[in-house]
Order: structure tokens, then C-alpha cells, then sequence
């Protein structure tokens, strides 16, 4: 979610309203991908990286995630949508950690779309942490390395239970991965739009779902011979 910055930026507003506008596109979006019968949108709201920013911004940042997790959670149950946190959450303040908890807990049940926040994540920290999980299993005797493929690293990683994601809707104009679902992603359709995050609306989804439907996925392998 790309260009909350640069929004204000180009209105004269401090980065913090870009934030608030942001968080604001993401409520949309979320409804859109429910109405649409999208089964899953993940969002990358925080990254390792992004603690390296000013205090005062992550400050913000973590006080606005309690804010609208307060005040949607009720709004979440009752659009029936299941909410889950990805990333390293212990690095987070206490309070946002009970937050995600009770959020997580309340809404593990929900039958709608499956919405991940990935806070505090980072992809190469989400392998890493794979590969030592497996090794400790390895070490312990009840995993034997040779049986490790795909599928077991896979029930390592954050996202266990949920599909790799069809489509990643990068926004600004950015052109790289910037460590989001690095395994995840492996096979997924990259769209790229000019658009800051906080005008992201439901014609900007549209395009990016025309664009997706138009290619041609071969996973690599080559496409059937027409006759």
C-alpha cells in the first residue's frame, strides 16, 4: 500500500493524513474483495524495515492500528470477515498485540473473505524463521530432513492454511517486491499502478482484476497446442 507519503505530500499535508487516508482506501478495498467474492486479500501495513523511520511517525502508526482495530472490530464480525496478523507480533507495543489477539480470536470462525495484515513482517525474516523451525524439529529427532519438500517449509511460513496469492497490486508505480510473501509470491501476477494508495478505489481494483483475467498463467509449463 504505496504512496500514503507522496499523497500528502502533493496536498501539503503532514504524512500522518496520508496514513488516515489510507487506512480509509483499505476499508474500501476490503469491501469491494468481499462483495466481489474475492477469497483473500493480504495487506502489507508494516514491514521490518519500516521501524527505521522517524519515532514519531511509527508512533503514530501503531497508535492508528489500535484505533482501527477498535473501532471496526464489530464491523468485521458482522461482514463475517476472518482477520489474521502476520508477521513477528511480539516486536509490537502490548497493547496492539492484545488487540490483534481478541480481533484474531473473535473472528477465527467467520466464513467471508480471509484478510491478513501483515505488521512487523518482513519475507526473508519469515523464511529464515521457517528454516530454524524445521532444523529445531530436525535436531529434536521428530522430523527426519529428508522428508522436508515444499509442502512441510510451507506449513512453516505465516500464511499456512491460506492459497499463495493470484495477484499482487503494487501501487505508485513501484517496481519490486520490497520483501513482501517472497515465497508466497512465487507464481503470482505482478500489476503495477500509478495510483497513491489512498485514491485506490474500485475502478482502480477493477483494472487490476481486467488485467489479471487477460493473462495467459502457464506456471511454466508451455500452453496447449491448439488444433
Amino acid at each position: 500500500m504505496d504512496g500514503n507519503g507522496r499523497w500528502a505530500k502533493a496536498r501539503g499535508l503532514p504524512r500522518v493524513v496520508g496514513h488516515q487516508a489510507g487506512v480509509e482506501a483499505l476499508k474500501s478495498t476490503l469491501r469491494q474483495c468481499s462483495d466481489w467474492g474475492i477469497g483473500a486479500l493480504t495487506a502489507y501495513a508494516f514491514s521490518t524495515e519500516n521501524w527505521s523511520r522517524p519515532g514519531d511517525e511509527v508512533n503514530f502508526l501503531m497508535t492508528l492500528f489500535e484505533g482501527v482495530l477498535q473501532k471496526e472490530l464489530r464491523s468485521l464480525e458482522e461482514e463475517q470477515v476472518r482477520i489474521r496478523f502476520l508477521g513477528d507480533l511480539d516486536g509490537l507495543p502490548e497493547k496492539l498485540q492484545q488487540l490483534i489477539d481478541d480481533a484474531t480470536e473473535r473472528t477465527a470462525k467467520n466464513s467471508g473473505i480471509h484478510f491478513n495484515v501483515c505488521t512487523n513482517y518482513g519475507g526473508r525474516r519469515e523464511l529464515v524463521r521457517a528454516a530454524q523451525r524445521l532444523a529445531k524439529q530436525a535436531a529434536s529427532g521428530t522430523l527426519d530432513p529428508e522428508t522436508i519438500d515444499e509442502n512441510s517449509f510451507a506449513r512453516e511460513l505465516f500464511t499456512v492454511g491460506d492459497q499463495d496469492p493470484d495477484l499482487l497490486i503494487r501501487t505508485s508505480g513501484e517496481y519490486r517486491i520490497s520483501n513482501f510473501l517472497l515465497w508466497q509470491l512465487a507464481y503470482a501476477e505482478i500489476h503495477v499502478t500509478d495510483v497513491f494508495w489512498p485514491d485506490f478505489n474500485a475502478d482502480v481494483l477493477k483494472q487490476a482484476l481486467l488485467d489479471y483475467q487477460g493473462r495467459n498463467r502457464r506456471f511454466g509449463g508451455l500452453d496447449p497446442i491448439t488444433p
